[in-house]
């Protein structure tokens, strides 16, 4: 609960945000001309953005024949989460990872890179499937989608006023030295934001997955399975793709130090911390 609430907290802050800077920089109309832009471009990416990211990882869709064992325990999953049974990915990589995506539960797919189907036990495997479809059991994909947006109206806000200089809400030249003080630091509030609001669903996603699987303990352990082995293999699709990885498991760029502000997931022994706090269920 307190995740959720969270959420909803640095939405409403970003939202805030948004409203405080296009009014700045941009007047009335230059707010709603970049919210209709960002607009525009997260609709293309809710609709399709499931599509392309599974081509970009030339994920192939298997199902109870071709792998039967994975397919099952996906839908089982499914079943104990109450979900339509999702699409069904297997990607030919090393490095350990998975992600979900699509638009909603009923346009949902999973995948799971073959090295994470390897490296993990199958209670591991439930624990970490599970957490995936805690993702599309929240609507996460909205959620990040709606961030998206707003971030994108930001920066694009930021770059009319680098450009074109700022406007007051009447459209009158704004101060000069405000408006760059605001172009420059409007887009890094909105990323940190952004970024927070990731870390909380994916702690609400690790919540979610152990209920869903019934084994918090297998999930820790999947955990820190991945933050070991994904130390010493590179993943070459999300390095050349890096804004797809908030999408995965185990984030396979995460930084330390300040680059934590800007990280998509938390550290891994919070997340293993918590769960280990949680009941196990049958």
């Amino acid at each position: 609960m307190f995740n959720l609430v969270k959420t909803a907290g640095l939405m409403a802050a970003i939202t805030a945000l948004f409203v405080v800077v296009g009014g700045m920089i941009g007047g009335k109309a230059g707010m709603m001309l970049a919210l209709l832009l960002a607009l525009g471009a997260n609709f293309f990416s809710y609709w399709f953005s499931d599509t392309l990211v599974l081509k970009m990882y030339n994920a192939q869709e298997v199902d109870e024949t071709s792998a039967p064992q994975f397919y099952r325990l996906v839908r089982d999953l499914a079943q104990r989460a109450g979900l339509p049974m999702p699409r069904v990915y297997l990607i030919n990589e090393d490095a350990p990872n998975a992600f979900a995506t699509g638009r909603n539960p009923e346009h949902a797919a999973v995948a799971a890179t073959t090295g994470i189907l390897r490296m993990l036990s199958e209670r591991e495997l439930r624990g970490v499937m599970g957490h995936e479809l805690a993702h599309v059991k929240h609507r996460d994909i909205l959620t990040s989608t709606i961030c998206a947006t707003m971030a994108g109206a930001i920066g694009s806000l930021a770059t009319m006023a680098m450009w074109f200089g700022g406007r007051d809400e009447d459209g009158r030249p704004a101060n000069p030295l405000a408006g760059i003080l605001v172009a420059l630091l409007a887009p890094i509030a909105a990323s940190l934001i952004q970024m927070a609001i990731s870390r909380a669903r994916e702690f609400e996603a690790d919540r979610g997955g152990a209920e869903i699987s019934g084994d918090p303990e297998a999930l820790a352990s999947a955990l820190a399975k991945i933050h070991r082995a994904a130390q010493g293999l590179p993943f070459d699709t999300a390095e050349a793709h890096p804004e797809t990885a908030q999408m995965m498991i185990m984030n396979p760029l995460s930084g330390g130090g300040l680059a934590g502000l800007f990280a998509t997931h938390p550290p891994t022994d919070e997340r293993i911390e918590r769960l280990m706090g949680m009941p196990r269920r049958a």
